[in-house]
């Protein structure tokens, strides 16, 4: 083994080389700009500790358990060691905020160490959150809890294995040292573990890094940046100009679609879906108060912040990504001067997450194609779903136990098969029971007409319905052991989050329901901004 592990890694920063950077270079809060980003460097911190580390992010990046193992890897995870090549940096952007303007926002609490260029010759940024202060902390300290770094760690790692875009992460550290949050908003504030996540994807860009430009009337640097963009993320579309310009909003569209259509899927709710958290390669991006839906409901928000008015609540994910890309479109219009291409655009948009919906919604009841008639199929389905607090996980598995080969079970049969995903299976009426019996038989019947058997169907949904998810309460027994130094749950859910469409039967209690301690227990249910 060579002296330093980490040598090996090749960085070649494009971002930093080719687009402007602010020429201020001390580290005090201000506006910036005519610029992309500013330089700075992680705080370092005293006692680091390793966590945890995804073995596969690590392999993408041509690591080894060795060298993730290894002292060097703690160091430079943990901020306080920078590798030949690193350039650390903070990247400026804008955004709307819970629908209003918020002018400029920027990395206030990340700061990317420089591109990897791995041996696939793909480029892989690499950033680390919860790292200190940068030009765009505003009134926050740039530091993160282990509580959030847990979630954002084993959430990334999740999502990605249940197939739905993501950034990664690569790396989780306790930093030695306390940060404190009021984790209630209630002027209690306490002192917390500090953590730090290394986050990994091909770009951290978001819809708000063309916006301030546009908002601040720099065209010059949006469209620099928009050209960079296209030239290493989407080069296929060949030179920049307005067709070009058009063709990278409509494809951006499209991944976006793609992204909320397996959010809807798994039951993810991002919680805060604000346009400086909307990345634009179609990543789920700024894992904050997030959350799973156990029963299944629409209108549920995880995020106290928005409790009231219930904006980024799970039904309403696909209208705020049209009303998200919107704004992408509003940032883009000074390079295309047109109003009709963008606005036919926004309507594909609409025509494009609708067939992607149908599809995967008959794929999630193992149909082969979705038929104008399965509208009245799924809103009956909707209904019973809602008849009593059913879990949309166990659900969706349960359903594909269903025999539809024939029918001549009876209704109590039916009823116990998918009656494990019920909340309170005592307390559902005979009334609900005939509803629910009665859309189980149009399913069987349904079904019959695509002649797909038993086996086969089954195996279909359990492809894509995902028998383990990180549900807030698991995450939260994992946080509240790591909070007295025992990482081994963190360890394991990240395991069994590898393979979350495998029966796994030796880890049956992680598929289970929410229990009754956890309905309204903080970090299981509601979550706040600063988690």
């Amino acid at each position: 083994m060579h002296h330093h592990p980490l040598d090996k890694l090749k960085f070649d920063n494009r971002f930093v080389r080719e687009l402007p950077a602010d020429p201020v270079t001390d580290n005090y809060r201000r506006q910036v700009f005519e610029a992309c980003f500013s330089f700075v460097n992680p705080t370092p911190v005293s006692k680091p500790e390793l966590v945890a580390y995804s073995p596969e992010v690590a392999t993408d990046l041509g690591l080894s358990d060795e060298d993730c193992q290894s002292e060097q890897f703690v160091q430079v995870f943990a901020g306080n060691q920078l590798l030949d090549g690193m350039q650390a940096h903070a990247h400026c952007y804008g955004g709307h905020q819970f629908g209003n303007w918020a002018g400029q926002l920027g990395d206030g609490r990340a700061i990317n160490l420089g591109e990897v260029l791995t041996d696939r010759g793909e480029h892989l940024a690499l950033q680390l959150k919860g790292s200190g202060e940068t030009p765009y902390s505003r009134s926050a300290d740039g530091l993160a809890v282990l509580r959030s770094s847990i979630r954002e760690f084993l959430c990334s790692e999740a999502m990605h294995h249940l197939g739905v875009p993501t950034t990664r992460a690569l790396s989780l550290v306790t930093t030695g040292e306390g940060v404190v949050r009021d984790m209630f908003y209630d002027g209690r504030p306490k002192t917390e573990p500090g953590a730090i996540v290394c986050r990994v994807a091909p770009s951290f860009l978001r819809i708000g890094s063309y916006e301030l430009f546009t908002s601040r009337e720099d065209i010059d640097n949006l469209k620099q940046l928009v050209d960079f963009t296209i030239r290493h993320h989407f080069p296929h579309l060949g030179k920049p100009g307005k067709a070009t310009y058009l063709a990278w909003l409509n494809e951006v569209f499209e991944l976006t679609a793609d992204l909320v259509v397996h959010w809807m899927r798994v039951g993810f709710v991002h919680g805060v879906l604000n346009t400086d958290n909307t990345s634009i390669l179609g990543l789920t991006i700024d894992y904050g108060p997030y959350g799973w839906v156990d029963d299944y409901n629409p209108d549920w928000t995880p995020n106290t912040t928005d409790a009231s008015g219930k904006r980024y609540r799970f039904g309403h994910q696909p209208q705020i990504m049209q009303w998200n890309l919107y704004q992408l479109a509003n940032a883009i219009y000074p390079l295309i001067n047109e109003v009709e291409p963008l606005q036919e655009l926004l309507n594909d948009f609409v025509k494009s997450y609708t067939n992607k919906w149908q599809a995967m919604r008959s794929a999630k009841l193992g149909l082969k194609a979705w038929q104008n008639e399965d509208d009245e199929l799924h809103r009956q389905l909707q209904k019973i779903l809602l008849l009593t607090e059913t879990d949309m996980s166990i659900f969706y598995r349960q359903l594909a136990e269903i025999p539809c080969e024939t029918s001549e079970q009876t209704d109590e049969q039916l009823l116990a098969l998918i009656a494990s995903s019920w909340y309170a299976p005592d307390s559902v009426s005979v009334p609900d029971k005939k509803q629910i019996v009665d859309w189980l038989r149009s399913y069987q019947q349904r079904v019959r007409q695509d002649n797909t058997d038993d086996l086969s169907r089954k195996t279909q949904m359990n492809l894509v319905n995902p028998k383990y998810v990180l549900r807030n309460y698991l995450s939260q027994q994992a946080i509240d052991l790591a909070e007295q130094g025992d990482f081994s749950l963190v360890n394991e859910l990240l395991d069994v989050m590898r393979h979350p469409y495998d029966e796994q039967p030796e880890r049956q209690q992680f598929a289970a329901k929410r229990p009754d301690w956890a309905r309204d227990k903080p970090g299981c249910s509601m979550l706040s901004c600063s988690s």
